[in-house]
């Protein structure tokens, strides 16, 4: 009886190769894994599509929204608001004089908190002066908002309309879309009312001028030299501010509703933009810079903790430890990446943040700049977890560049008589540098795109650390990147301009993950060659 002929189907053992569907195993299996490289190209690919086509229509939308901004005559008020707020921000300055002047009081010289205020009551009545002058500036600006709120808000209701129009034709309802009356704003005459204070403004602005000087001839005289410092700092920011009322005059005089507004101008206002806000009455603003510089400062503590630990741990693994500690100290630190991110957040929050609240109160430590600082969720809180997170990458990755250097290069160099620290220092870590390197910024990438630690951990004000301060700036509450998009993505509206900021800011995240990969790969390459 002749044998029966082998199924495609099935496996042949022998000599020849067996197959699997007419494959040979070979065959099979680099079709399997290239199916695979090609499956995490596509998938890739599709992301950065993704990303690029819901994100990219923001600048558009932010075009019309700064359109509008001007048109409804926002922009001419917040050229007056803004000589307010710089107001209002010079009174901060003479608060912050009078509370250490109050300290000087009270600590220096014994007085109690009465006596101390008792001495303050010339400050008192020269800064209550000062914060009133603006008040009919203030009244003026009141007045103009709620104009150009107004006018927004008719341009509003007629969109709203006009979209309503749209969907009721594309459902084929035309009677009742011919039902619904679409006006038309005139801006011109809307602004008429806005444009007819500017004579009230100039009064108003050489009054408060007046005003300004005549008080700050009243100034006290203070008790130190280093306070008396600090009020002629006051006079000096006061003749800058006040050098530029004209300026703002000017402003007001010149502008034009009318003027076009560049599409180059949505995309530098979102590049360089120093506000984040969102769900305004007045005007919403999505500028990156405030969260770009908290995702750089968390990232950068972290990487000031975990690049000593990491290529520390490495090194003393590597070259050091015996083979027991490797045994329990490489799993250890190697275990760490295992712990969910929001576990340690909540240990930030719970823990790690009240303890260094706590140092900080410390009569040891206020040498230390930013101590002692009020707020447990900051900057130093999320980069101190981060670093946690970062030691695993760092560590294994360098690890392998160091045990990468070819062993002759330690041979040789204890055969030299060199100890075994100098042959650490000056052959295995030169050798293995260019690994060490891309093990950081792997590290840098692991850290710069975690999200759960920093959202829990670091405060989220959105705002630029004030970095005049120094160190103390890493106290200090910030919100990053990856934390806006995981607080704010589940409240926007699928397709408005807010939606379309928040994919802008996971494709600068995707750019900048991707630029430091490359730079990785870059250094990884030139390392193995250098090695081989």
């Amino acid at each position: 009886m002749p044998p029966e002929s082998t199924p495609p189907a099935t496996f042949r053992i022998g000599k020849a190769r067996t197959r699997f569907f007419g494959l040979t195993l070979d065959e099979t299996i680099k079709a399997f894994f290239g199916g695979n490289a090609l499956m995490a190209v596509v998938v890739l690919a599709l992301i950065t599509f993704f990303l690029f086509r819901e994100g990219f229509d923001f600048f558009t939308q932010n075009q019309h929204s700064i359109r509008v901004y001007r048109e409804a005559g926002l922009e001419f008020v917040d050229y007056i608001r803004q000589q307010e707020q710089d107001h209002t921000a010079l009174t901060r300055y003479l608060s912050d004089v009078r509370l250490r002047t109050l300290q000087h009081f009270t600590g220096h010289e014994g007085l109690t908190l009465a006596e101390a205020n008792s001495r303050l009551e010339g400050f008192d009545a020269f800064a209550g002066r000062y914060g009133e002058a603006v008040d009919p500036l203030r009244g003026l600006v009141s007045e103009l908002t709620e104009v150009a709120t107004e006018i927004k808000t008719k341009y509003q209701i007629i969109e709203d309309m006009k979209e309503k129009r749209r969907q009721l034709l594309a459902e084929g309802k035309t009677a009742e879309a011919d039902a619904v009356i679409v006006a038309r704003v005139d801006f011109k005459t809307e602004l008429g009312p806005l444009i007819a204070t500017l004579p009230a403004y100039k009064e108003t602005s050489d009054q408060f001028a007046t005003t300004l000087r005549e008080t700050l001839a009243l100034a006290p005289a203070l008790p130190t030299p280093e306070l008396q410092k600090r009020m002629e700092r006051f006079r000096e920011l006061n003749s800058d501010y006040l050098v530029g009322f004209p300026v703002v005059l000017r402003q007001l005089e010149e502008w034009d509703y009318t003027k076009p507004v560049p599409a180059w101008h949505a995309f530098t206002g979102f590049i360089f933009g120093r506000q984040w806000l969102t769900a305004s009455f007045w005007q919403d603003w999505y500028g990156v810079v405030p969260l770009f510089v908290g995702s750089l400062m968390v990232s950068a503590i972290a990487l000031m903790l975990a690049v000593p630990l990491g290529v520390g741990a490495a090194i003393y693994i590597s070259q050091i430890a015996s083979a027991r500690e490797q045994r329990l100290v490489k799993p250890a630190i190697e275990f760490i990446s295992a712990i969910p991110s929001v576990v340690l957040g909540f240990f930030g929050i719970a823990v790690l943040g009240q303890i260094l609240r706590t140092l900080s109160q410390f009569d040891s430590l206020r040498w230390v700049p930013g101590f002692p600082f009020a707020e447990r969720l900051n900057a130093l809180t999320a980069g101190c977890l981060l670093a946690l997170i970062a030691v695993p990458t760092i560590f294994t990755l360098a690890e392998d560049a160091i045990n990468n250097v070819p062993r002759s290069f330690l041979e040789a160099s204890l055969a030299l008589g060199a100890s075994r620290l100098q042959t650490i220092l000056r052959i295995i870590i030169p050798a293995s540098l260019s690994g060490i390197v891309s093990a950081v910024l792997l590290g840098l990438g692991r850290v710069i795109g975690e999200t759960m630690v920093v959202l829990l951990c670091a405060g989220n004000r959105i705002e630029i650390p004030d970095f005049t301060q120094g160190l103390v700036a890493v106290v200090q509450p910030v919100h990053t990147m990856t934390g806006i998009i995981a607080q704010e993505m589940g409240e926007v509206v699928r397709g408005s301009i807010h939606y379309r900021a928040l994919f802008m800011v996971g494709i600068l995240l995707f750019l900048i993950a991707l630029l430091l990969n490359f730079l990785a790969q870059k250094i990884v390459r030139k390392y193995r060659i250098s090695i081989g």
